[in-house]
């Protein structure tokens, strides 16, 4: 019975060690051996890995995109101070992930990234007025940081992916200038719709004037003796068919025709009786 209990501690026991000395890897991460204080050259990739709990253990770094928020004021061209949130979007490089652990730690967001993070914003964001973080500069001030961070980085282990500027807060003094700035831009920006408009609407008229000008020059060019003449026998014909008695005004020279058919001119004063 008691050989028996021996028995089962050493299972335990070897059950034990040889928990101790399996270690998972998952996606997005990578295993370094860190054997007497002293880390592996190559790191392991995602998987189980067997290792010497008693001499050996393996260190976990993640290669997956993070995301470093920092929040703290940003000098700008004038002087002045700009509170922001920034989002520093990161990653380790798996193969460097060794020399990372040697040269930096784990603690690699605070020992290097940060310092780094704020020595390229102070440097770049001076370069730009602080109204530029509110317009399309922002993307550029952006851009110009992330630079300005991978330079500084160069053979850390670690890639910047992005650097995003977020809730900007300008000076209130700052901002009720900008909003006053653009709402005189948008005025301007109306009032020259407004003009355009008017512009356009006398161009109308005075092509509308020129073709009322033109039709009534080729009218007039048309109306000779012979057409008015014809166009008096049509309405004096039209006046004739109605059996009503009329009294029609002339000077003398409207043609009638007569009875007979044959035009005869009507005196000053006629009255019609049909």
């Amino acid at each position: 019975m008691r050989m028996r209990s021996i028995i089962q501690l050493i299972s335990i026991f070897v059950i034990g060690v040889g928990l101790a000395g399996c270690a998972v890897v998952r996606q997005g991460e990578v295993g370094v051996k860190r054997t007497f204080g002293k880390y592996s050259d190559k790191p392991f990739t995602e998987g189980l890995q067997v290792f010497n709990p008693f001499t050996s253990r393996i260190v976990k770094v993640s290669t997956q995109t993070e995301n470093l928020e920092v929040e703290l004021s940003i000098p700008s061209k004038e002087g002045l101070n700009i509170r922001s949130e920034v989002s520093i979007l990161y990653n380790v490089l798996p193969k460097e992930a060794p020399l990372i652990l040697r040269e930096i730690g784990m603690d690699y967001e605070r020992s290097i990234i940060l310092p780094v993070f704020r020595s390229a914003v102070a440097d770049v964001s001076s370069r730009f007025l602080a109204k530029d973080m509110h317009t399309g500069e922002r993307g550029t001030i952006e851009k110009a940081i992330r630079e300005q961070m991978m330079i500084l980085l160069e053979g850390k282990g670690i890639l910047i992916e992005a650097v995003l500027l977020k809730s900007i807060q300008l000076p209130p003094s700052l901002s009720r200038a900008i909003e006053a700035k653009l709402e005189a831009e948008q005025q301007a920006q109306r009032m020259e719709f407004v003009l355009q408009e008017e512009k356009r609407e006398a161009e109308r008229k005075r092509i509308q004037a020129e073709g009322v000008r033109d039709a009534q020059l080729i009218i007039a060019e048309g109306l000779n003796p012979a057409i008015l003449q014809f166009k008096s026998i049509e309405v004096f014909l039209e006046l004739a068919k109605s059996p009503n008695a009329k009294i029609i005004i002339s000077d003398g020279d409207l043609p009638l025709l007569n009875a007979e058919g044959e035009i005869q001119a009507l005196p000053s004063v006629q009255k019609v009786n049909n």
